[in-house]
């Protein structure tokens, strides 16, 4: 006689026996599933959920769940803010993990869809249009609903160039002409959107541009200027600053954080947004240069 395996012995559970555990239709899970926002694999065709993850899963769903002693964030790369981080995680020891891995806009975007960091740093644009671009950005992505925009500071952008071009001064025209080496960002970086929309303008192609690296964050390409790899590269006034380069500016930017709604009350979340209202963050940001801190972490998308 074979034995009957209760539902609570199941490691695995199907479609139909995950819908019965969680009290909801299977319509729901398949839409769950599709959005990425259960734990689940796929196997010869059929899903399968973990029980013990999705168990972890629902935990986590609620307001004080198991992760509030976890903070990471990805996206765009910014100085202040890393200074910001690692000052954060530094404090707070082993009590909880902090962290920040600069990943650029769009995988960010993607990982913050995939439920695998808990906020992305974005900049898409200037900033004059960034509360209708960030949110556009957004959209594009299943949970967009589930998320909100925090505004974190405004900041100065254009060119990152060596000291030699510096003291030359050309005009926008002729350095975006020139034989310059360029240190290239990835696809879907924000920094790689502004340079685009800095050729657009000046009606130049990205490929006349002598590119001779691609850098996957802001801080490594200004890098790659500092070590004479590179001649001009799209960033940040802070990031020239800390890498002893000249500056081109071009306008500023909004720098937004997108998160889901539960995360914006963590503990962790507002003790990192107090830190970045505070006066030593605001002294930090004038070393750094190219920073407005006046509407540090106030709300700008996503009160629905």
């Amino acid at each position: 006689m074979a034995a009957v395996i209760s539902q609570d012995q199941h490691v695995f559970m199907n479609v139909k026996q995950v819908a019965e555990y969680l009290h909801l239709n299977e319509k729901k899970i398949y839409s769950l599933v599709n959005e990425e926002r259960i734990p689940a694999t796929k196997i010869t065709g059929k899903w399968l959920f973990p029980r013990e993850l999705v168990d972890r899963w629902m935990l986590d769903s609620a307001h004080g769940g198991l992760m509030t002693n976890r903070l990471v964030i990805a996206g765009s790369d910014d100085p202040l803010l890393y200074r910001l981080i690692m000052n954060f995680a530094q404090e707070t020891g082993a009590h909880a993990l902090i962290s920040y891995s600069p990943t650029g806009t769009r995988l960010g975007l993607d990982l913050l869809q995939a439920n695998r960091i808990d906020a992305c740093g974005i900049h898409w644009g200037p900033n004059q249009e960034s509360n209708t671009r960030h949110p556009a950005l957004l959209r594009q992505y299943p949970q967009f609903r589930q998320w909100v925009l925090i505004r974190l500071f405004r900041r100065e952008q254009g060119l990152m160039v060596n000291r030699t071009l510096g003291e030359l001064r050309p005009d926008t025209k002729t350095l975006l002409e020139g034989n310059h080496r360029w240190a290239m960002r990835q696809s879907g970086a924000g920094a790689q959107r502004f340079l685009l929309e800095v050729l657009s303008q000046h009606s130049v192609n990205i490929e006349q541009l002598n590119s001779v690296c691609t850098a996957l964050s802001e801080r490594e390409a200004a890098a790659s200027i500092a070590m004479d790899q590179a001649d001009a590269a799209p960033g940040a006034r802070a990031a020239a600053q800390e890498y002893g380069l000249d500056f081109i500016p071009f306008g500023w930017e909004s720098f937004d954080l997108a998160l889901p709604r539960n995360i914006w009350f963590r503990r962790l979340f507002q003790d990192l947004i107090n830190r970045l209202r505070s006066a030593d963050c605001q002294a930090m940001g004038e070393r750094l240069g190219g920073y407005d801190l006046s509407e540090a972490g106030e709300l700008v998308w996503g009160d629905e």
